[in-house]
């Protein structure tokens, strides 16, 4: 993983409720380990006709989106079941952030251990958003996470939360297993201290 730097991108505004996991990636497009080419099947059946080609009035598809870093989604995002594979797809088409006023606990949690990550917004600062871009597609948020604050197209602050832990692996570029491997003269100093341990080398 990459460290979490900060960054101020436009927003792509997707102003619908409730969007799960399958509408983000459906299943059939589980079958993969690899996240190449997920960004190809994101919003699949919303951006594709039934041909496999482009809706050109479906937001993903519309000219200037790419390098767009910030997906300003409606309420409860990510609901549904749990697959990995819908930050995959989304972090491959080159988001980095979802601003939303909820997301679902698995959804927001496979987004932390793979460098998206989940802005909750007060319902106010939401509209105000979707107010915004709709007034300049241009429109740019900028992201700090080390600060943990989003600083919107007018200026305004606005603190958001994030555990402690999972701040620090995406600050540092991290993953649980590499936080863990940053810890082994530590637990190898605990292990040799441990009297179990120290009994059974004496009485080899």
């Amino acid at each position: 993983m990459k460290p979490f730097t900060n960054f101020e991108s436009r927003v792509i505004a997707f102003p619908i409720n409730n969007i799960d996991t399958d509408q983000i990636i459906p299943a059939r497009f589980l079958k993969t380990t690899s996240k190449l080419g997920l960004d190809k099947q994101l919003f699949y059946d919303w951006r594709y006709d039934a041909q496999g080609n482009p809706k050109p009035d479906f937001v993903l598809n519309q000219p200037g989106v790419q390098g767009a870093q910030v997906l300003l989604a409606g309420d409860n995002f990510g609901c549904g079941s749990s697959r990995e594979h819908a930050p995959w797809a989304l972090t491959q088409f080159g988001f980095r952030a979802v601003l939303s006023t909820s997301f679902a606990d698995i959804f927001r949690q496979n987004s932390l251990k793979n460098s998206l990550l989940p802005i909750v917004v007060p319902a106010d600062v939401h509209a105000a958003l979707f107010a915004a871009v709709s007034a300049d597609p241009n429109a740019t948020v900028k992201i700090d996470l080390a600060k943990q604050i989003l600083t919107t197209p007018d200026g305004r602050v606005v603190e958001f939360p994030v555990d402690g832990f999972s701040k620090h692996c995406l600050v540092n570029g991290v993953d649980e297993l590499g936080y863990i491997l940053h810890q082994a003269p530590a637990i190898a100093a605990y292990e040799g201290q441990h009297p179990a341990l120290i009994n059974a080398l004496e009485n080899r």
